[in-house]
């Protein structure tokens, strides 16, 4: 069982650029992500609706607590265009203590919320 201020890394996707700017400037702004990483276009293949489907994504990485993943994911599921978006949350299991404490702080529920 995962404690609250265990780190969580969140991999989820984009269709373009734009979006993933925007979906990691949200999640950083509000403090629900500490750091959020945009990877190169790739070509994602998958099934959908019966037919094999091919679509240029962007790789998204989002490093955050336990405790704020699932506004994480709500949070993705409100900006993502995709009826069924990639959201997946994988625990870390290990690391740099500094960096998984600069990942607490970053996160911890008083930390830079817009308004």
């Amino acid at each position: 069982m995962l404690r609250d201020d265990d780190v969580v890394l969140v991999i989820s996707n984009a269709p373009d650029l734009l979006l993933a700017k925007r979906i990691a400037h949200v999640l950083v702004e509000d403090g629900l992500a500490a750091c959020v990483n945009l990877g190169a276009p790739g070509l994602s293949i998958y099934m959908w609706k019966g037919e094999v489907e091919g679509a240029e994504e962007i790789p998204i990485h989002i490093k955050t607590t336990y405790a704020r993943h699932q506004a994480v994911v709500q949070a993705l599921a409100q900006m993502h265009p995709y009826d069924v978006p990639e959201i997946i949350v994988l625990p870390v299991i290990g690391g740099a203590a500094p960096y998984l404490d600069w990942v607490r702080e970053q996160t911890a529920v008083t930390q830079n919320k817009r308004d």
